[in-house]
């Protein structure tokens, strides 16, 4: 007899969080028992609206195949939300197991020749899996920082060994490029090292197919660049898989961001433009992954998890795409760079046959910030004080194991210019008015000032945040201020010692939380 399931999603409606198992986890699976640790393959495409995945959005006009057979087979997470609404945070979120606005970095991105964000003394997730006998290797885009070396007029020298590369954060192998793909110079780096010194100056003017003005590598193709990755990546499966020890990919994909370059055979087939496309060729490729793993023996003993690192972007034409029946947000407001949902719930799909039911759904509030506890439960590693201190397990729902209580008491969500909003149960507060992104009503515009300071949405009935109720529920104000301020001051989130935010103390946003709770 199998396991009930929680059946398809109903958008207004506050679901169950994880369904009960008819088998003891002892039986469901024991991971440590088995003698053999699961291979990980950690999937990140990048500016992916929750409504651009098929089976999260039913009333969606571009269809994923592939990745839909993936949520059948797996377990499919549709209250999962990345840390930050764009791309270096989020990144950071998912290495460290840590809020992005803990280090330096308060608001915004990095640039292609920005220095190291993660401090090679902080542990990965790279780095623990290494420690724990796992052979982990990066293919794609970085978008952390690293640290070129300099010639004597201060510019880049391609010719020299690049540092403070992932290789310093726990991967054996490591391939890729610096920032996002509209981003110079277009340079790929394996281990260190540029694979070929920039010889020709490039850019891109279309809206669509954006890329700045920049260095490029002979070797470097923007077209080729998403198809470059997901081929690596698949050798990198069929060489590891013959190996005893188990292997980590983290594939963190350029793409549908910016420039949005599906290649000819994609070409017109979503028939809606070529954002659709191009999704639709990620989709594809993701199919020629999932059989590779298939084709190397080692499918019923692999995690793969796929997700996006935030909300999809305006470029991808919004209004072009409503029009034809297609709105990559689903029905969630606003997009990229939003405090609102649409920047930052996100397609999270699970799929590990030896341990997730096929076709299970769960409505469990969960963060990226959590893969870092996942991975050291599952190889039986206690994290440390100064490890993963916003990070919680996923073990225990990939399991469908009967829960006393939510997997996390609260998630912090960060827009672009550092915005703050803390979801506890069905509540949601924004301290900030508007979208404190590049929606509107956006920051500083007039329409924004107009506003009040703080926004409260019971996403149960009001998933749309369309109704402000904070004011009629001040008690849940001050409460979940009270915590974001605690979680601030804690340097964590999760049981463990105090620990010590980087960068500086405080700044504009986060004064602003302490102004509003002195006024209070």
């Amino acid at each position: 007899m199998g396991y009930p399931r929680i059946l398809r999603y109903v958008p207004l409606c506050f679901l169950i969080s994880v369904v009960s198992c008819n088998q003891s986890t002892q039986e469901k699976s024991d991971i440590q028992a088995s003698g053999k640790l699961p291979n990980i393959i950690y999937v990140l495409a990048d500016d992916l609206g929750y409504g651009d995945v098929s089976s999260f959005n039913g009333r969606g006009k571009i269809k994923t195949p592939n990745l839909d057979q993936l949520a059948a087979e797996g377990m499919k997470f549709i209250d999962a939300h990345t840390s930050s609404a764009v791309c270096t945070p989020t990144r950071y979120g998912i290495m460290t197991g840590r809020y992005n606005w803990r280090s330096r970095l308060k608001s915004g991105v990095l640039g292609g020749t920005s220095p190291a964000l993660i401090s090679q003394d902080r542990s990965t997730v790279a780095s623990m899996l290494k420690a724990h006998g796992y052979h982990t290797a990066f293919i794609g885009k970085w978008h952390l920082g690293w640290n070129w070396s300099m010639d004597e007029n201060k510019k880049i020298d391609f010719s020299k060994p690049v540092t403070h590369t992932p290789n310093d954060l726990g991967f054996d192998y490591a391939y890729g490029h610096s920032g996002s793909l509209d981003m110079a110079p277009y340079v790929y780096v394996e281990d260190g090292m540029a694979t070929a010194v920039p010889t020709d100056t490039t850019e891109n003017r279309d809206f669509q197919g954006f890329w700045r003005k920049g260095l490029t590598a002979p070797d470097f193709i923007h077209e080729d660049v998403t198809p470059n990755f997901f081929r690596r990546a698949i050798s990198y499966v069929e060489e590891r898989s013959k190996e005893s020890n188990p292997f980590f990919l983290y594939l963190p994909l350029p793409s549908p961001h910016t420039p949005i370059l599906p290649t000819e055979e994609w070409q017109g087939k979503s028939e809606l433009n070529p954002y659709g496309d191009f999704v639709i060729m990620i989709d594809a490729y993701m199919g020629k992954l999932m059989q590779a793993v298939k084709d190397a023996g080692v499918e019923e003993n692999t995690l793969i998890i796929f997700t996006s690192d935030n909300g999809c972007s305006p470029r991808a034409k919004y209004d072009e795409l409503i029009e034809k029946g297609h709105n990559p947000s689903h029905i969630f407001r606003g997009h990229k760079a939003d405090i609102f949902e649409g920047g930052h719930r996100v397609p999270f799909i699970t799929r590990w046959p030896r341990v997730i039911e096929p076709g299970t759904i769960t409505g469990e509030t969960i963060c990226t910030t959590d893969l870092m506890a996942t991975c050291a439960e599952i190889i039986s590693y206690q994290l440390k004080d100064n490890e993963g201190e916003d990070s919680f397990s996923l073990l225990p729902l990939f399991r469908q194991v009967q829960l006393t209580a939510p997997v996390r008491e609260a998630t912090v969500h960060h827009s672009i210019n550092g915005s703050f909003a803390i979801r506890k149960g069905k509540w949601k507060l924004i301290l900030c008015p508007g979208s404190g992104g590049w929606s509107a009503p956006k920051p500083n515009a007039d329409e924004t000032a107009e506003l009040p300071p703080i926004q409260l949405y019971d996403i149960s009935i009001d998933p749309e945040e369309r109704r402000n109720v904070h004011a009629e529920n001040p008690e849940i104000v001050n409460e979940l201020r009270q915590l974001l301020i605690k979680y601030v001051e804690d340097g964590r989130s999760t049981p463990g010692a105090k620990q010590s935010n980087h960068g500086t103390e405080r700044w504009p946003q986060l004064d602003r939380i302490y102004e509003m709770q002195a006024e209070s």
